[in-house]
């Protein structure tokens, strides 16, 4: 994902932001509003939690230094401390922490300790996994269990999948990430643990709404098979596996391929477009009430409508 490089791009936008948002509110504080748990609609299983966690840093990265961080002022002084975390993290957790400490951010500071943790656990699993407790905030303290599952996902499945057990306020989401980037490497496997069938109802379609999206965002034919495998005695399950195919589709075609390939499903075809109108809605409202309107069974489509108008 690059981070460091994603640092750059912040610190370049931040300027002409802070530089707007102080002009309208002449010095206010600003504090964040609470986390709450997101509304579900009874079809619609609970989407993975937005912005993941953090992934290895790849190809070249500026460097930063604890100098030129103390140098900076503000929310560029935090965002470089958290860089700079972040650069130190697989080597050197200890620094890493202490640039956590120097950002005066509560919250983004607590984030990035988790942060820390994620980046880490690779070469340390059993420091690593000493560091979540240490948060003092259950969002953040979550966040660092879910992201060392989501760190394990494609090495140790067991591993990567019992962390979600730890991750509160994010189990369900975590369980639904971790499972779905499984997926992307045995996604037989992925299959059989949701087979499972652990949990209520929500946990358990999640589960197979998971399968359909991971997989969906880099084979969508090998994820129709799987789909097609899901057990049929809970008719929610294969629905939303295939959702999640929908809503993967959706995010790597543009819509009128979209909406030829939920056409071309033999099976399910209203599935697949609640998943597109699903992630339409996130950014064009008005384009998934009208995916809706492909939806030919009724109730789906007055579940779509809702979804989509809310």
């Amino acid at each position: 994902m690059g981070f460091a490089r994603f640092a750059v791009l912040y610190l370049a936008c931040l300027g002409f932001c802070v530089g707007s948002v102080l002009s309208l509110q002449a010095g206010a504080s600003y504090s964040a509003p609470p986390v709450e748990r997101q509304a579900v609609a009874d079809f619609i299983a609970i989407p993975p939690k937005p912005d993941g966690a953090k992934k290895e840093q790849t190809g070249e990265a500026p460097l930063y230094t604890w100098a030129g961080c103390e140098a900076r002022e503000g929310d560029f002084r935090d965002a470089c401390f958290k860089a700079l975390a972040w650069q130190r993290a697989e080597r050197d957790v200890d620094e890493a922490l202490k640039a956590c400490a120097m950002v005066n951010d509560l919250d983004q500071s607590m984030e990035c300790v988790a942060d820390v943790a994620e980046l880490h656990t690779r070469s340390d699993r059993a420091r690593a996994e000493a560091i979540c407790p240490t948060i003092a905030k259950k969002k953040w303290k979550d966040q660092c269990w879910f992201g060392l599952g989501l760190a394990w996902s494609t090495e140790d499945f067991d591993y990567a999948r019992g962390n979600c057990e730890n991750a509160g306020m994010w189990r369900d989401f975590c369980r639904h990430d971790v499972n779905g980037e499984i997926a992307q490497v045995d996604p037989v496997n992925a299959l059989e643990w949701c087979k499972q069938e652990e949990g209520p109802l929500l946990r358990r379609k999640t589960c197979f709404h998971g399968l359909g999206k991971y997989i969906g965002r880099t084979a969508p034919d090998v994820a129709i098979s799987i789909c097609e495998q899901v057990p049929a005695s809970e008719p929610l399950y294969r629905e939303n596996c295939v959702h999640g195919l929908g809503w993967a589709v959706a995010e790597k075609r543009e819509n009128q391929a979209s909406v030829a390939f939920c056409e071309g499903l033999s099976s399910h075809q209203d599935s697949c477009f609640l998943g597109l109108s699903a992630h339409a809605k996130r950014l064009d409202p008005e384009a998934a009430l009208g995916l809706c309107q492909r939806v030919e069974r009724s109730d789906l489509r007055a579940r779509c409508e809702g979804f989509a108008g809310r």
